[in-house]
């Protein structure tokens, strides 16, 4: 019992019973609508409390159904409670200086705000669920030598393969990848969200990714969250070479092509307690080379610099997935968003996401498997 009063589910369970509150005063009339409204929030709480406060792990078919009717639960509400205050934002507006309006949209109730969060929440599943779109970005890099001009590389970030994105939507994207045909690949974290007892099968596609130089991966905090020691063994296994302030080192003729990839802050959580550190991931040893980092996170960009990169691929932020988390995440994460960005020479790459976490929903954004080609700064 001591958990449920923990300030975590005290503030999760304060802000839903606010957010019900809200949406019963405005959208029920009755005691059984008001109890079917409460149903949704339920699954809501219900899965951080039972499987991260309670650390519940999530091994059978009935946890990863009760995440993804959780998520989508999540989903539907999120529009609910932006299509009511949009309703009564024009009540409110309407009322006097456009009678037939008030009017007409006291009339049509709590109906229009239901349905509509349903369209809403299918045509962002729809989007979510039909997979990547091939992103092309040429990266201008000054001074770039011409052995490395023109280097394709694929990355892959956020798939969060777990209750909502299986062995399918893993093969599509290899599938995807391989017909790019890149030099390298790069998976820049939160590959997974549960065990490798869980998820072994459902990641296994990507042994069949190819590169000519490699496949190179970092940890993200989901992976973490998963369990990192025994997912670093998974995924060596499938033969991706996993980078934890590490680096490799490519040479064409006497021109050198540095591919390092740093812990992610979660990394706290491992045994021995970790931090990210680009100084070690960089081979300042090996004297002047083309430099790329793989990072989870974007805020590692101010070290990434220092450290004397030229490019830092990341991911995390999934460009919000949906409204209004499209914006709210770039007062969180800005400015390295979404896109292609700078921090002093430093060019950021921040994938918006190749697959989703939580509501598999995309409104305003797009998963992506994202083509980057170095070229030379003009």
């Amino acid at each position: 019992m001591k958990r449920l009063f923990s300030p975590f589910v005290l503030v999760l369970s304060a802000l839903l019973a606010a957010a019900y509150a809200y949406a019963a005063w405005r959208l029920t009339s009755s005691h059984l609508a008001g109890v079917l409204l409460a149903l949704p929030f339920v699954l809501v709480w219900l899965v951080p409390v039972v499987y991260w406060v309670y650390e519940r792990e999530n091994h059978t078919r009935a946890d990863d159904l009760l995440h993804a009717t959780s998520y989508l639960a999540m989903g539907w509400l999120n529009f609910v409670l932006l299509l009511s205050l949009a309703r009564d934002a024009l009540l409110w507006l309407s009322a006097g200086a456009a009678p037939s309006l008030h009017a007409g949209l006291g009339a049509a109730g709590a109906a229009v705000v239901y349905w509509g969060a349903a369209v809403a929440l299918g045509v962002g599943a729809l989007a979510a669920l039909r997979g990547p779109h091939v992103r092309h970005v040429e990266i201008p890099l000054a001074d770039l030598p011409t052995e490395w001009e023109g280097l394709r590389i694929v990355q892959i970030s956020d798939l969060h393969v777990g209750p909502t994105i299986g062995a399918a939507y893993v093969r599509r994207v290899v599938e995807m990848s391989n017909a790019l045909a890149p030099d390298l690949v790069a998976l820049t974290g939160d590959i997974v969200d549960g065990t490798v007892a869980r998820l072994a099968q459902d990641v296994a596609p990507l042994a069949d990714l190819t590169a000519k130089e490699g496949i190179f991966l970092v940890l993200g905090n989901h992976d973490y969250y998963s369990g990192a020691v025994p997912w670093v063994k998974q995924f060596e296994a499938l033969g991706l070479q996993v980078l934890r302030n590490e680096y490799r080192l490519f040479e064409r003729g006497v021109v050198r092509l540095v591919v390092g990839g740093v812990t992610d802050p979660a990394a706290h959580l491992d045994v021995p307690p970790q931090l990210p550190q680009p100084a070690l991931a960089a081979a300042p040893e090996v004297g002047p080379a083309v430099r790329l980092l793989l990072a989870h996170h974007p805020k590692l960009a101010p070290l990434a610099e220092q450290a004397g990169f030229d490019l830092q691929l990341s991911g995390h932020t999934h460009a919000g997935q949906f409204f209004p988390w499209t914006l709210a995440v770039r007062l969180v994460h800005g400015p390295h968003v979404a896109g292609l960005s700078r921090h002093g020479r430093l060019w950021v790459y921040v994938s918006a996401g190749t697959g989703t976490w939580g509501p598999p929903v995309r409104l305003g954004t797009r998963p992506e498997l994202t083509l980057l080609r170095l070229v030379r700064a003009a």
